[in-house]
């Protein structure tokens, strides 16, 4: 996939969905090869309504790399997700840490050499 196609179609579709009032809290778009040897660390392309971590984002590259979805957690930020549904390139997750009644969750899905996140 071109980086001028996914970064107009970030900005399209993403960027204008992410804040107070809007679909998204945050979203991430990682720069990720599966195939590139792991000490290779995944390079955030774009982020909105979050200040993510590069090492975390590797952590969380690790944890999908390990394909054990649903005997593992995660964490992006100040919360840890469990994994509530997996599909063939994508899967969601639910927010063990959150104090809001109706939850909070995450969308992480992978195209071509890169992962989009959507929280």
């Amino acid at each position: 996939m071109e980086w001028a196609f996914v970064h107009k179609i970030w900005e399209k579709s993403i960027s204008s969905n992410v804040g107070s009032g809007q679909p998204l809290k945050a979203a991430l778009l990682l720069n990720y090869d599966p195939n590139a040897p792991s000490r290779l660390m995944s390079t955030i392309a774009e982020q909105e309504g979050i200040m993510a971590d590069p090492t975390e984002m590797c952590e969380l590259i690790s944890f999908v790399k390990r394909n054990k979805l649903q005997k593992e957690s995660f964490v992006i930020g100040q919360n840890q997700y469990l994994v509530t549904s997996i599909h063939e390139s994508w899967f969601c997750a639910r927010s063990m840490s959150t104090s809001k009644p109706a939850g909070e969750g995450a969308i992480l899905m992978q195209t071509g050499v890169f992962f989009l996140i959507g929280l």
